[in-house]
């Protein structure tokens, strides 16, 4: 125990090593993932005292307090909700021991050390993790492009303008028309909005 708290206070218990893909069910953090909904790990650090599990839909913290309590608190990220931004990697120095790889989830910032002799896998999380910020910000451009088409569509039908005698003569043509406006927005919409990211960590992760 006394060696646990000497690391606490030394900051060395908070250096993580990633995890192989076969250790994955031996983890905390496994049994917190959907795979009912095919969620799936791609990346897992394990450090004393937490677990950071990157999904192909979100970013998963398993916080610990402290290497000799076992209390713990599970906070979940979804890409879709908490843009991925400021990727930094802070290689490591002749006396270090780790890397650093820093990041922001929305509003939330990260900063995980990993040993430096898994500098390699670090490097490629880092080009995942980039890429997928700026896949959410380009789903977002196309999202609200696609939401201003539809403002000005809806527009185009408005009725406040057109005579009384107009609406009573055309009401099936009105009602068939935005119905097929409003169907072709929610399925352009489910194009667009695509958060799952499970292409872009095959392509940088080499499994």
């Amino acid at each position: 125990m006394f060696k646990n708290i000497a690391a606490d206070l030394m900051g060395t218990s908070d250096i993580g090593r990633i995890i192989d893909a076969k250790d994955y069910d031996k983890t905390d953090i496994d049994d917190y993932i959907f795979h009912e909904d095919h969620e799936k790990i791609f990346f897992l650090i394990k450090a004393k005292t937490d677990e950071y599990c990157f999904t192909n839909t979100a970013f998963i913290h398993l916080d610990g307090t402290s290497a000799v309590s076992k209390k713990r608190t599970l906070h979940r990220y979804l890409y879709k909700h908490h843009l991925i931004s400021k990727v930094l990697l802070e290689t490591a120095g002749t006396v270090d021991r780790d890397v650093e790889l820093k990041f922001h989830l929305g509003g939330v910032s990260y900063s995980i050390d990993i040993e430096k002799t898994q500098i390699d896998q670090v490097r490629d999380l880092y080009k995942a993790l980039f890429s997928i910020g700026e896949a959410c910000q380009e789903i977002a451009r196309q999202t609200s492009t696609l939401i201003q088409t539809q403002q000005a569509v809806n527009n185009m039908f408005s009725l406040r303008e057109l005579p009384e005698q107009v609406l009573l003569n055309l009401p099936d043509i009105i009602c068939q028309t935005t119905l097929q406006v409003q169907e072709n927005f929610t399925e352009q919409r489910k194009k667009i909005e695509i958060y799952d990211f499970s292409s872009i960590f095959e392509r940088y992760l080499k499994q």
